[in-house]
């Protein structure tokens, strides 16, 4: 179906952080399959892992155990504040599934008829009718109303606009379940948490025993320079959603929660594919390949690297650029108005050997897979440039 603005390319092999068209083209990845490519394209530990898995078992069914989804459960909670995790297929899924989570927490803990789930501006949680009902951008919603109802949206890292519409929606009772949002905002222009604003979120939820859920689906598994988001803010959520980087390539979605939290009971929610061994395995190679070749650290020095590169590419085009921002290999670079476009400048560097991404009208966004190397990442900022120049 016509759902997708394709650009008149298609991609056949991949390597590393290279890919290759049907005409032999080569082209520096710069999105990672947008943030999805943690181990880059046809990774050698990867590719074995898999099929030696496709060997012994792809799917059964999660009416039975299912070793690799434990086992990789018990890695997830190891490396965050989770202890126990529900699997899906995807960031909208896993959404969805906290969705469900704080309206069950709402009913059972807060005695709320209709509960609410606060949101933010320019936040983007997938594209299911109640994922993107939370979203907060109204061009999502477009062509699909009437949206889910028992969602409110406030500006993104604005404290007194929080607890304003908290203190409202909370005026003659309990009403709010849970607050959703992003440790970093991808879709929405790689706008960064400020620490200050979500540790008084954390503060309001607890005095009203109200959830705080992150959306870690773009940010999380590594991209920041540390495993999730919320260790870029010093504040743990009650409850996570992860999906994008953690399978590789591989489709795969979490939940992770707390176990003072877990109000599932069986036949509450329930996913076919979801947990199993199959994306599970990518998911365990995933992490073990994270740590086994200290990607956290690399990700860190090269996201610094990357964000001197793009703060003199700023020093050198301020006609064309006005910031850039952003976590780790997770970089939005923001276009002056009145000049080129995102998508402007995203085609023209495909035509250059480039792939980039945008997240909205005027940022691009850098997204390259965590293995890229620091020679990679000064080609991938020339070509960039040349993008920048070739639109000026």
């Amino acid at each position: 179906m016509d759902t997708y603005a394709r650009f008149p390319l298609e991609l056949v092999r991949g390597r590393g952080v290279w890919l290759w068209d049907q005409a032999g083209r080569r082209y520096l990845d710069g999105m990672a399959g947008i943030a999805v490519c943690t181990l880059g394209h046809s990774d050698r530990v990867l590719r074995r892992q898999l099929n030696r898995q496709l060997g012994r078992l792809q799917h059964v069914s999660n009416l039975y155990g299912i070793p690799e989804q434990e086992e990789l459960a018990r890695a997830i909670c190891a490396r965050s504040c989770a202890d126990r995790v529900f699997f899906c297929n995807s960031g909208a899924e896993a959404n969805e599934a906290a969705i469900k989570l704080a309206r069950k927490h709402g009913h059972m803990v807060r005695g709320i008829a209709e509960p609410l789930i606060l949101t933010a501006h320019a936040s983007f949680h997938g594209r299911t009718l109640a994922a993107v009902s939370a979203t907060g951008q109204p061009k999502y919603h477009q062509g699909f109303e009437p949206m889910v109802q028992g969602f409110r949206h406030f500006p993104y890292n604005d404290t007194s606009a929080f607890e304003a519409l908290l203190a409202a929606a909370e005026a003659d009772g309990p009403r709010v379940a849970a607050v959703l949002l992003e440790p970093l905002q991808g879709e929405g222009g790689v706008n960064p948490g400020d620490p200050a604003f979500f540790q008084r979120v954390r503060q309001l939820c607890d005095a009203h025993n109200i959830l705080l859920i992150f959306d870690e689906v773009q940010i999380g598994v590594g991209r920041s320079g540390r495993w999730w988001g919320y260790e870029q803010l010093g504040v743990e959520p009650d409850a996570f959603t992860m999906a994008k980087g953690l399978g590789g390539g591989i489709p795969i979605g979490a939940l992770a929660v707390k176990a003072a939290v877990d109000h599932f009971r069986p036949g509450d929610h329930a996913s076919t594919f979801g947990g199993n061994p199959f994306a599970c395995r990518a998911g365990l190679t995933v992490l073990a390949e994270i740590e086994r070749r200290n990607l956290l650290s690399q990700v860190r020095d090269r996201g610094a690297l990357l964000e001197d590169l793009l703060h003199g590419l700023i020093d050198r085009h301020p006609n064309l650029l006005v910031e850039s921002r952003g976590w780790g290999l997770l970089q939005g670079l923001v276009l002056r108005e009145g000049g080129p476009s995102a998508p402007d400048v995203v085609k023209a560097a495909m035509d250059l050997g480039l792939l980039l991404v945008s997240a909205g009208p005027n940022v691009v966004r850098v997204v390259p897979p965590l293995v890229i190397k620091p020679k990679q990442l000064r080609k991938l900022v020339e070509r960039l440039e040349l993008a920048l120049q070739s639109l000026a």
